[in-house]
């Protein structure tokens, strides 16, 4: 098990402590994930999301490099900006998505803490005629996501850098609370937010975290788990690795065509890809809304239209903002269009849902 240079923050704050990724880490503190949710929504909340994956690329070959690893086109990216992409196989499928940062003349790529060694292990692997310095990082690296419609005017207390300046998917390097770091437009919530990269021990670690909820104090910060992480994303329809995407699904089908850039040089999977999207896919990732309360579509229930099977559910909650149960999952392309009526199989029983346009939120 590894431990966040926060744990024992979280703990002394009462959090309910899980596994996840190879870490200890917050699941929920003690009001609750609903509140949590709430309180991103509407103030603001801090999550430590520590466990996620730091890379480094650095040399001549850098951007070739991740041309080749990565379905986007980071040719496009200039010093401060910032891409989502992905890592796929030749076969198409996916074996992670990622955030490309272009620092300059090198890139950091941030990766799913569940998939640090084995995605670190992959871009080793396509290193192969490539001049490059390939390094991991993520041990170095705290990460903290402070996301809420306030967490502008929270942390622009505690830094000289303009962060009405910083547009989405953008960064700026500078000092926040007294400590140099990364201060980044971004998060996997939906709201206004950034995300905070910075080195340091616990004392600097420490410091950073208090400075943050001393100057939210006013705002109602709080922090937050990775339980309301879920809700949260979910509810903008943003796909988790491990549930709606992973090596067996490819970019086009997981709706994120908008992402992949056929018309740029050779990439892994350009073929099937391309292939993919001129022949049109079988299957297609949709959200939908349950007609039935207090029912949550769980990972691999079956999906049915018409008496006959057309899918599987890939994520489940009850949306706290709508309060109803909203999903998302694979299904057959003539069952994908918004309005569309399918069912929820479960326990021997269906449940009706329509397939709605994301996002939910």
């Amino acid at each position: 098990m590894k431990y966040t240079i926060f744990n024992a923050i979280h703990k002394e704050l009462g959090a309910k402590m899980v596994a996840f990724a190879g870490y200890e880490m917050p699941i929920q503190y003690p009001y609750g994930i609903i509140h949590e949710h709430m309180v991103v929504r509407q103030k603001a909340g801090v999550f430590d999301v520590s466990h996620m994956g730091e890379f480094e690329i650095r040399g001549k070959d850098a951007l070739a490099f991740v041309q080749k690893i990565t379905i986007n086109d980071a040719s496009k990216l200039s010093m401060g900006k910032i891409q989502y992409s992905a890592f796929c196989l030749p076969t198409g499928g996916i074996v992670d998505d990622l955030l490309v940062y272009c620092m300059g003349e090198w890139f950091m790529l941030v990766v799913n803490g569940a998939n640090i060694d084995k995605d670190f292990a992959w871009c080793q692997k396509n290193t192969k005629g490539f001049e490059v310095d390939l390094k991991n990082v993520t041990d170095e690296v705290n990460l903290l996501a402070v996301q809420g419609p306030k967490s502008l005017d929270i942390l622009q207390k505690l830094t000289h850098v303009n962060l009405t300046e910083i547009e989405y998917y953008n960064f700026k390097n500078g000092s926040l609370a007294g400590v140099n770091m990364i201060i980044s437009r971004t998060g996997y919530t939906g709201e206004l937010g950034f995300e905070i990269y910075f080195r340091g021990n616990f004392t600097v670690a420490k410091k950073v975290w208090d400075d943050v909820f001393i100057s939210g104090a006013e705002f109602g910060i709080e922090p937050v788990g990775l339980g309301s992480r879920d809700t949260l994303r979910l509810e903008k329809g943003y796909c988790l690795y491990g549930n709606d995407i992973d090596e067996t699904t490819n970019p086009i089908e997981a709706s994120l065509g908008w992402i992949t850039k056929p018309a740029k040089a050779d990439f892994n999977g350009k073929d099937i890809i391309v292939k993919v999207k001129e022949e049109g896919v079988r299957r297609k990732l949709v959200g939908f809304i349950l007609e039935t309360e207090k029912f949550i579509p769980r990972h691999e229930y079956k999906i049915f239209a018409g008496g006959k099977e057309v899918g599987y559910v890939t994520s489940g909650n009850i949306s706290p903002i709508l309060n109803k149960p909203i999903g998302m999952g694979y299904v057959a392309v003539s069952c994908s269009q918004p309005g569309s009526k399918i069912e929820i199989e479960a326990r021997g029983k269906t449940f009706p849902a329509e397939v709605v346009k994301l996002p939910f939120v």
